[in-house]
C-alpha cells in the first residue's frame, strides 16, 4: 500500500479521551474523494489501547465545514471495539461513504470515540487508501526448500 501524507489524518495521535483527528483533509482543493471508486481510512494502533475498565474507542470518519472538524457528520464508523483487541499493529479499515461529495462539507477527518474510557495509553494513526490494506497473512510453518 502506498501512503500519502497529505492523506494522513493522525500520526500515532495519543488518543485517552474521545478527539477529534489533528490533521484534516480540504476537500476543496480539486478532490472529487470517493467519486468512482471505493476509498478507505485504515486505523492503525500504534501503542496498545490499555485503560482501568473495560473502555472501548469507536473509530468515525468525519465531515466538516469547520477545520477543527466541529459539529462534524459521520460518514463511516467501526462500531465499538474493545480494548483488547486494539493492540499494537492492529488494523482496522472503515470504508468512506461515497456520498461523501454530496454533502457540501469542506473538511474530512477522523474522530475517536472512548467509551467507558479513559484510556490510560493509546495511539492510533488515519490514512485514507485506495485498498483496503489487510496485511494479516498467515502461511504454515515447517516446509524447506530444496
Amino acid at each position: 500500500m502506498i501512503v500519502d501524507d497529505l492523506l494522513k489524518v493522525s500520526a500515532a495521535q495519543a488518543v485517552t479521551a474521545s478527539a477529534v483527528s489533528t490533521n484534516t483533509i480540504d476537500l476543496s482543493q480539486n478532490r472529487d474523494i470517493g467519486e468512482g471508486e471505493g476509498l478507505f481510512v485504515n486505523f492503525t494502533v500504534d501503542t496498545a489501547a490499555t485503560a482501568a475498565g473495560a473502555a472501548t474507542v469507536e473509530f468515525q470518519i468525519i465531515a466538516s465545514a469547520a477545520a477543527a472538524l466541529t459539529t462534524p457528520t459521520v460518514i463511516g464508523s467501526s462500531g465499538a471495539i474493545p480494548k483488547a483487541s486494539l493492540v499494537a499493529g492492529a488494523l482496522f479499515p472503515v470504508r468512506i461513504n461515497p456520498q461523501v461529495a454530496s454533502l457540501g462539507l469542506r473538511y474530512l477527518g477522523a474522530n475517536y470515540v472512548v467509551t467507558t474510557g479513559p484510556l490510560t495509553a493509546g495511539a492510533f494513526t488515519a490514512t485514507v487508501s485506495k485498498d483496503l490494506q489487510d496485511g494479516r497473512k498467515n502461511y504454515p510453518s515447517g516446509f524447506s526448500v530444496v
